[in-house]
């Protein structure tokens, strides 16, 4: 088969298999596979979306993938074009996320003679599903516990006239997450809690209302909602005798967020139960966690007093946190994560960045209604800063949510700025993108390199302040873009959207250390007895 009628083969593989999205960076040796999209969305067949970066294609392709919970292939030429789809595949090998690398390779003959843009791309993404035949792309993609990398050789000539289009395929059903308890019983102990990390599901939310246990539930878990979670569960471990009453865990998602949960995590005087398949999820040396069916049922409940000790306790904790952060004047992190929070309507879309924005939402976001269907997600495979407007607009488009907002720092907009460059006839969503911005990186002034001791390097070092002028970075790239005050941001966020449009709001850095500690006093004075 010739170049040309390899790729539309192919294009019509991913079509069988369910692929209603993909994403294109142009080059020359991956011209048969971008004209077989293009056909293919011309005909109506699937939604191209084109981007001059790899990079930044890569973290477009992951968000579509998470939006749509369907494969999602990103297509590139060869050379250094494909290494830049690596840190969009690695946090998708950590969240096992249905990206499809699909790589233009020169033919094998050329590797290692000097040819131009030819490199060894064979198996370049260590860990991740491998293949070369195109023909192969089902078995390649049903092998694939997450991303997967088809690596095609194209031979001249690539481009060849004729007419093709391909067919339109009947969507599949998107399905959620499935959820039962159906496999062997696991025993409930009396003071046991149910901690749900990144993509933990209903599931967790649904054990621990069945087992009655207080559920301790990160923002991008999708079980922070219910009459079981917790707000203030961060700070209260460290504060209040509860925890030391803890006896077991059972540990759903990946939690990633807080060295309180991972230090619970690790304590070998109690019972870490997993119930997953493996323990990869798991933010400890494993040791003395143990694995149970990932649906296995609760046996019994913990005694009722239990999570009322806790709710009793949170909410306390909440009322304080509540006024130091709002009574001080370098709250106002705070003030615009409780605003993002509380402006994602039923339907809604939250993408949360790393760093601060995620632990601010963790510390004041209410838990949401039941069956209201809010789709709260991160980056937090790697938790890395990489790509987080690229993963928010190809979220947005992917779902087409009521409301879409995407809630980052400054450094985390600055690091994929590109991720706006999108061109006048590219899809774009309904998209606001919140920049919580205090030039720099705020998250380390709360970690050991925030110490007085270090004060002289860091700065630099640390902080990294770039004076960049957002405003000016967004009219570069046609986006618009307003600079608000924390309090400002509430009714603003409830404005009509057409487009993407960036909010901008100020906040203090120099004091974030000291923030920290007066909220963990207000906490421990809180619910000491």
């Amino acid at each position: 088969m010739s170049a040309t009628e390899t790729c539309r083969a192919l294009v019509e593989d991913l079509l069988d298999l369910g692929v209603r999205e993909a994403v294109l960076a142009p080059g020359s040796r991956s011209g048969p596979i971008a004209l077989a999209l293009a056909e293919a969305d011309r005909a109506g067949a699937l939604r191209l979306h084109v981007r001059v970066d790899e990079r930044t294609a890569g973290f477009l392709a992951l968000g579509l993938a998470k939006g749509s919970h369907a494969w999602v292939p990103v297509v590139t030429t060869s050379g250094t074009a494909v290494a830049n789809l690596h840190p969009a595949l690695l946090e998708a090998r950590h969240s096992r996320v249905r990206v499809l690398a699909l790589t233009a390779d020169r033919p094998a003959r050329l590797r290692g003679t000097g040819a131009n843009q030819t490199t060894d791309q064979v198996r370049i993404f260590p860990g991740i599903a491998y293949g070369e035949e195109p023909a192969a792309v089902h078995a390649l993609l049903a092998e694939a516990d997450g991303p997967a990398h088809l690596n095609v050789e194209l031979d001249e000539p690539l481009i060849e006239p004729g007419e093709w289009a391909p067919a339109r395929r009947d969507d599949h059903p998107r399905t959620g997450p499935h959820v039962s308890f159906d496999g062997p019983p696991l025993e409930i102990a009396p003071h046991a809690v149910v901690v749900a990390g990144d993509d933990a599901g209903p599931q967790a939310r649904l054990f621990a209302e069945q087992a009655g246990l207080p559920l301790l539930a990160e923002p991008t878990s999708g079980a922070r909602n219910g009459e079981n979670a917790l707000v203030s569960y961060r700070p209260m471990l460290a504060a209040t005798p509860l925890a030391r009453q803890i006896d077991q865990v059972i540990m759903f998602g990946h939690p990633t967020l807080s060295r309180p949960i991972t230090s619970l995590l690790g304590r070998t005087d109690l019972d870490v139960v997993v119930p997953a398949g493996d323990l990869r999820a798991f933010p400890h040396p494993p040791g003395h966690a143990r694995l149970v069916h990932p649906h296995a049922e609760p046996d019994g409940r913990a005694p009722d007093s239990w999570l009322e000790a806790w709710r009793t306790a949170d909410a306390m904790a909440t009322a304080a946190v509540d006024v130091v952060t709002t009574e001080r004047p370098d709250g106002a992190p705070y003030v615009v994560a409780r605003a993002v929070s509380a402006a994602v309507p039923p339907n809604g879309l939250l993408v949360v960045g790393s760093s601060n924005p995620v632990r601010d939402l963790d510390l004041v976001a209410r838990p949401y209604t039941v069956g209201e269907r809010r789709f709260v997600i991160g980056n937090r495979g790697l938790a890395g800063i990489d790509g987080t407007i690229s993963t928010a607009v190809g979220s947005a488009l992917a779902r087409q949510p009521s409301r879409a907002i995407a809630y980052l720092g400054d450094l985390t907009f600055l690091h994929d700025a590109n991720g706006l460059l999108i061109g006048p006839d590219e899809p774009r969503p309904d998209l606001t993108v919140v920049v919580a911005s205090d030039d720099g990186g705020s998250i380390f002034t709360t970690l050991e390199q925030g110490d007085p001791a270090f004060a002289a390097s860091f700065e630099r070092v640390y902080a990294t302040p770039t004076g960049a002028d957002l405003g000016a970075l967004c009219a570069a790239v046609g986006v618009p873009h307003r600079r608000l005050d924390a309090t400002e941001l509430a009714a603003a966020l409830e404005e009509p959207v057409a487009g993407i449009r960036v909010l901008e709001v100020r906040v203090p850095r120099g004091t974030r250390r000291e923030l920290g500690a007066a909220i963990n006093a207000a906490v421990e004075a809180a619910v000491q007895p």
